[in-house]
């Protein structure tokens, strides 16, 4: 009888370390949302979004004010169309700006809010004009190399 109650102890422990383990593995992929807020949607339109994703954070301040919705392909602009589930309370003018942003040198990507001046906030349905497309590590690297290419190329054609 003794051992069986220990068993159960025992098996009771282990499923709430195992929830444990899942619920931190899934808030550090940021796939668990428990946010219960309620929220407006906005879009904004990015000609390059990098690797951002659905359920990626929206900051402003380094405050988490929003998630990302949903990502779809505009094939009229040819633009990454961004749906954004912003918090109901938090406010932004109409002519704040979106950048999509990295979390360190090549952590997560995540949009980051920069808010402007105008006296109207932004509402559900709105679109975000003022956009700013993510930095890809690999077109700056071939930028530098292709600058320093033809830089070393001028300075060999000043030496014949």
């Amino acid at each position: 009888m003794e051992r069986s109650k220990n068993d159960v102890w025992v098996g009771l422990f282990v499923l709430i370390g195992g929830a444990a383990i899942l619920f931190l593995a899934l808030q550090a992929a940021n796939l668990l949302n428990l946010s219960f807020q309620s929220t407006y949607r906005v879009e904004a339109r990015f000609d390059n979004i990098g690797g951002l994703k659905p359920k990626s954070a929206v900051r402003s301040g380094g405050v988490v004010v929003g998630r990302v919705e949903s990502i779809t392909f505009d094939d009229k602009t040819f633009q990454a169309k961004v749906t954004l589930a912003l918090e109901n309370r938090y406010s932004f003018p109409k002519d704040s700006s979106m950048k999509v942003l990295t979390s360190g040198l090549l952590g997560d990507q995540y949009i980051g809010i920069e808010a402007g001046a105008e006296d109207k906030p932004l509402t559900g349905g709105d679109v975000v004009s003022s956009t700013q497309s993510a930095v890809v590590l690999e077109n700056l690297i071939g930028q530098f190399l292709y600058s320093k290419t033809a830089e070393g190329n001028t300075s060999n054609a000043g030496k014949k």
